[in-house]
């Protein structure tokens, strides 16, 4: 911790790859994103249901059930926020929104990594392709009903798939006690 806020603390770059650094700062190790590159997690909903993805991570050496989401001008330099949640609907759902709303930025896992992303709600949705990513994504879409979610979630949860962090905020009624928790 620096106890001198005049005096800032050397950043030590342990290592540098495509798309992740590792840095030292005093006795504390993060990782980062190279120039400060961002996401954008997309909650997108059409009437009653939620479009989920899901996909193999190899930290995990298995598959989660996550929101949509991609980095924001890894593609194209000085893309928007918007246009990047755009894109990467597209392409990981085959999904095209009409309206989008950018609901700020939010810290990833602050007590690991300085990487943030940019919360996007999506609606009025049109299906426009396939989906399932780009490359060797192998994304699997979801279209879950809102009433369903947690019983989607538990099921899933039993199959041995991960859960992305990020979904704990379409259990927020739960979570705060106001519905049954999934695990009830």
């Amino acid at each position: 911790m620096n106890k001198n806020p005049e005096k800032p603390l050397k950043t030590e770059l342990l290592y540098s790859g495509k798309y992740i650094l590792l840095n030292r700062r005093g006795s504390w190790e993060y990782a980062s994103r190279p120039h400060n590159m961002t996401a954008a997690v997309i909650v997108a909903i059409d009437e009653d249901t939620i479009i989920l993805v899901e996909q193999r991570r190899i930290p995990f050496d298995c598959n989660t059930i996550e929101l949509p989401a991609g980095l924001v001008g890894d593609e194209e330099s000085g893309e928007s926020v918007e246009d990047a949640a755009k894109r990467e609907l597209i392409e990981e759902t085959g999904y095209h929104a009409e309206v989008i709303h950018n609901l700020g930025e939010f810290a990833s896992s602050p007590g690991m990594t300085s990487e943030g992303f940019f919360l996007i709600r999506a609606e009025v949705l049109t299906k426009v392709g396939e989906g399932g990513g780009v490359d060797d994504e192998n994304i699997t879409v979801h279209r879950v009903k809102l009433a369903q979610l947690s019983e989607f979630i538990v099921q899933k949860r039993a199959e041995g798939l991960v859960m992305d962090a990020k979904l704990l905020l379409l259990l927020g009624p739960a979570l705060l006690g106001k519905t049954a928790f999934p695990e009830d």
